[in-house]
């Protein structure tokens, strides 16, 4: 186990101690704050703890989210737009 007080100068070498195995405690005038492990001992911390996929965590949030999803017809989402043509650009430049 490594106490270090300076990690910001030096994350580098700490991500290299902590890919050999090596647990380091990042230390705040001399107390412990936190500690930097590989993800490989993470992960047996919580074997149990999956990160959903991107499609499941819209769809959690969509269900979590307080918003107000209106149900348009086309010809009423036609009527919000902008009919103008929008920006013009040059492709012979």
């Amino acid at each position: 186990m490594t106490e270090i007080s300076v990690a910001k100068t030096r994350l580098t070498g700490l991500i290299h101690r902590v890919e050999g195995g090596e647990v380091v405690h990042l230390t705040r005038h001399g107390k412990s704050v936190a500690v930097f492990m590989s993800e490989s001992d993470y992960a047996a911390m919580h074997p149990n703890q999956t990160r959903p996929g991107l499609w499941e965590a819209i769809v959690d949030w969509r269900t979590q989210a307080a918003f107000y999803w209106p149900d348009l017809t086309p010809e009423e989402v036609d009527g919000r737009r902008d009919p103008s043509p929008g920006r013009v650009f040059d492709w012979t430049d």
